[in-house]
């Protein structure tokens, strides 16, 4: 039986407020990340007190998560577009390291055998 090949990717996951979430989608977009996915109504609690998830009619209050992954070349791109913003606006970034066995889900090719990650 053959093992699976995994790759190093970066896991990146951006909360912020949901009126600020169509700046994140640009950002992401802009910066060349194939996809994502949306995380809406979270419940929390941070510097700034308890965020109640599921306000009626108001998805704008709430906090939002947009989950990514992607290669290091473009998270580097994604913390340069997000720092300015987190510096005047409520937000949080976490990047991880994981590993993931389709490659070419995250924008890149399969590589042969001995031809490097």
């Amino acid at each position: 039986m053959n093992s699976v090949k995994l790759h190093e990717m970066k896991k990146v996951e951006i909360i912020v407020r949901g009126e600020d979430l169509e700046f994140v989608l640009d950002l992401l977009e802009k910066a060349g990340v194939s996809g994502y996915t949306i995380f809406h109504n979270l419940s929390g609690k941070g510097s700034h007190g308890f965020h109640e998830g599921h306000l009626l009619f108001n998805e704008e209050d709430t906090l939002v998560m947009v989950v990514s992954v992607m290669p290091d070349k473009i998270v580097e791109a994604v913390l340069e577009g997000i720092t300015p913003f987190l510096n005047k606006h409520s937000g949080v970034v976490f990047v991880s390291s994981v590993m993931v066995s389709r490659l070419a889900k995250f924008g890149k090719t399969e590589v042969s055998a001995g031809g490097g990650s």
